[in-house]
């Protein structure tokens, strides 16, 4: 399954596609609402890119706890002859 994002907006009736795409009829969508609730607005994010960035490090920064182990170099089994200390 290849999966497209497309750029959408809610006219009051019906969801339209802010740009040309051709669907197959009976297509399977999955549709996202992004709403911004005024008490959330952060003049932080100045862009839309910017909101999307922080987002994802903010989700990275979940995937680790406080109590993370440091692993050393005499852990590692094999070493990867790709990588570039430095």
């Amino acid at each position: 399954m290849v999966a497209t994002i497309l750029k959408a907006h809610f006219d009051g009736s019906l969801i339209k596609l802010d740009e040309d795409f051709f669907l197959k009829p009976n297509a399977k969508l999955l549709i996202a609402v992004l709403d911004v609730v005024e008490d959330e607005y952060d003049p932080d994010f100045s862009s839309e890119r910017e909101f999307w960035y922080r987002l994802a490090a903010d989700g990275l920064a979940l995937a680790y706890g406080e109590n993370e182990p440091d692993y050393s170099l005499a852990q590692l089994r094999e070493r990867n002859p790709n990588y570039e200390a430095g």
